[in-house]
């Protein structure tokens, strides 16, 4: 079981961590990765990371901005959000499986339910 929390309203150019907490300790030997959905739009790849915490990637359109980063002592995923933008506003999901290139298109083997991440002009 995946729970992410963390969202909210924040204003453009500000800052939220989401954090995604799951249930198992099995899930520190998994790769994890955050997607997100908005509304009329397909769900889009954000960023993931290996079960080791290292190498990391993220999309274009968030790289500079977003970093993902785990806690294995927490059993928790986390994706810090600054300098954000309207066009962010999206409901953000964490997703987990073996495979780091199969989180990255979106074939993950466990998903979160989703928190909502609003930004305002």
């Amino acid at each position: 079981q995946l729970q992410a929390s963390g969202g909210g309203l924040v204003q453009a150019g500000g800052s939220l961590r989401l954090s995604c907490v799951a249930s198992e300790r099995a899930f520190s030997s998994y790769g994890m990765g955050w997607f997100r959905q908005a509304p009329g739009k397909e769900r889009e790849y954000v960023a993931a990371i290996t079960w080791r915490g290292s190498p990391t990637y993220h999309a274009n359109s968030v790289r500079g901005r977003f970093t993902i980063s785990r806690d294995h002592a927490k059993n928790t995923l986390y994706l810090h959000m600054k300098s954000l933008k309207p066009e962010d506003t999206a409901v953000y999901y964490c997703a987990a499986g073996d495979r780091i290139d199969s989180i990255m298109s979106g074939r993950a083997d466990y998903w979160g339910q989703g928190t909502q991440v609003t930004v305002s002009s």
